[in-house]
This record gives C-alpha cells, sequence and structure tokens, in this order.
C-alpha cells in the first residue's frame, strides 16, 4: 500500500498523482506490501512503472490473486499463475509471492500447498501466510507446514496481531479490524534467510511502539545471524504507518548499529516564509 487519504500532504504532496505515488513513499520506506494484487492482476505495464519509481534494492511483496488462494484454493490456477507471473516479471527478484491463505486453509490442506509451491519459478522468491489456528497450537501440524515451506524455500509470514487484541478497540477503524483480523500467538522463527514480519499495532502509536519491543530484538537477532528481514508496521487505520515504520528502523538500528539508516524523505510540500 503506498496510497493512502490520511498521506497526502504529510507523507506524500497533495499534488503529486496517484499513479506517481510510489516514488515518494519509497522515501519513507523501502519496501511496501501489494494488497491491490489480490483484487486484480496488473497489467505488465503497471508493474514496469512500478520499478522505475524504485531503487533496485527496495522490495515489494506482492499479494497473489484470490482467485488463486481463497476461490480455488491454489488447485487449477495454471492459467492465472502464468498471467500474474507474467504481470509482475518487471520487479524481478524485488517481488516476493507472497501467498495468504484463508483460516479455512489448514493442516489437511498442506499437500495441495506443496504442490503449488513446487511448481513457482524455482528463482522467484515466495512466502505463505496462514492462518488456521491449528498451525500455531498443534506441534505436528507445525513441522508439517515447516517442513513443507523449507522444502521449497518459501518462508513463513506471521501476522502479529497479540498488541492489538490486548485492548479494547477505540476507533471505527480498530472496531472493523477487530472483526476481521486474525487472533494468533505470535511467532519468531525464520525459515529463510530473508524473513518477513507483519506487525498490527494499536490506535495509540505510544502502545504500538511498546508492543513491538519483542520484535526489534527478533530482528537485532536475525541481522545479526546474516539474514535480511523485511518487517511491515501497520495500526488500525495506517494513518501514521510510514513513520511509524521509520521509527521501527531506527529502534532496530539502535540495537544493530551497522545497519544503514534509511534515506531522508524528500520535503512533502515547498518551504515557505510563512
Amino acid at each position: 500500500m503506498w496510497t493512502h487519504k490520511a498521506w497526502p500532504g504529510r507523507f506524500v504532496p497533495r499534488s503529486l498523482p496517484v499513479n506517481e505515488r510510489l516514488r515518494a513513499y519509497a522515501g519513507w520506506c523501502n519496501a511496501v506490501e501489494g494488497n491491490t494484487t489480490f483484487y486484480a492482476t496488473p497489467a505488465r505495464e503497471t508493474v514496469a512503472a512500478w520499478a522505475r519509481q524504485t531503487d533496485p534494492g527496495f522490495r515489494f511483496l506482492v499479494k497473489l490473486p484470490k482467485v488463486v488462494t481463497h476461490e480455488r484454493r491454489l488447485v487449477g490456477v495454471e492459467t492465472e499463475m502464468r498471467t500474474f507471473l507474467d504481470a509482475v516479471e518487471p520487479l524481478g527478484e524485488r517481488a516476493v509471492l507472497w501467498t495468504q491463505l484463508p483460516g479455512s486453509f489448514g493442516p489437511s490442506d498442506v499437500d495441495a500447498l506443496g504442490r503449488f509451491l513446487r511448481r513457482l519459478p524455482a528463482d522467484r522468491r515466495r512466502a505463505v501466510e496462514v492462518r488456521h489456528p491449528g498451525f500455531f497450537t498443534d506441534a505436528r501440524s507445525t513441522s508439517l507446514l515447516e517442513w513443507t515451506l523449507a522444502d521449497t524455500a518459501t518462508e513463513w509470514v506471521p501476522f502479529d496481531t497479540t498488541v492489538f487484541f490486548q485492548g479494547a478497540p477505540a476507533s471505527d477503524a480498530a472496531h472493523e479490524a477487530w472483526a476481521r483480523k486474525p487472533r494468533l500467538p505470535r511467532r519468531t522463527r525464520a525459515l529463510t534467510d530473508r524473513p518477513i514480519v507483519r506487525y498490527l499495532g494499536h490506535d495509540s502509536a505510544e502502545d504500538t511502539i511498546a508492543g513491538w519491543r519483542p520484535w526489534t530484538g527478533v530482528v537485532a537477532g536475525w541481522l545479526r545471524e546474516g539474514r535480511s528481514p523485511t518487517v511491515f508496521v501497520h495500526t488500525p487505520d495506517n494513518d501514521e504507518a510510514p513513520a511509524l515504520a521509520r521509527r521501527f528502523h531506527d529502534d532496530v538500528r539502535a540495537l544493530v548499529p551497522g545497519l544503514d539508516a534509511l534515506p531522508d524523505p524528500e520535503p512533502v510540500e515547498p518551504a515557505t516564509l510563512f
């Protein structure tokens, strides 16, 4: 996500066309979740424009189409996947293929997941997010999924909502998230050299920052091991997400001083005398 109604005038210039806002967003953060690809596969030319607006080190976590993951549950999707892979090809190795599965996709479906992952191009990075409680609470199911993912060089993406569900919702956005987001245990084990974390905080920036403290230590440890993690920071309304992501990076950098600083974003609006 690089367009949000609260960001123009704060993180991106108000006058900037929607199709150019990724460039401004990339001045704040060096990775993005591609949620729009879940609803429709973009034109290859559109994706090529994304690539042109970002530096070679910028990472894209691109969500597989809904028809692939939720409607057909990874079966009989050869045509849809060929179209999708061709569309995102301009991103090259910067793209991670993100398979976000519905809560009904459980341990009995792991064989289908394994067959699907083995058919993906070997040179494409891939990551899977599961939401069935069995993968988190049953040791045998956890091991089965970990083995399947490790066998195909696939990362397990944890979506950490534990902090969010510790306090009652206090805004319309939080009430909506309360009804839609999964309630699952926190998972901190990486399977590949590029772990990915999705973290959901709360309405309060202070609570969000306090809640990610376990992750700063985990991410610092991954960096010391030579891994290259990507972390996405969310709140119910995401109004402050870019600034919070930079604060998370600063907190990790305090633990790993050798970590490169993020670039300074360009001014959003021209300076004035008054």
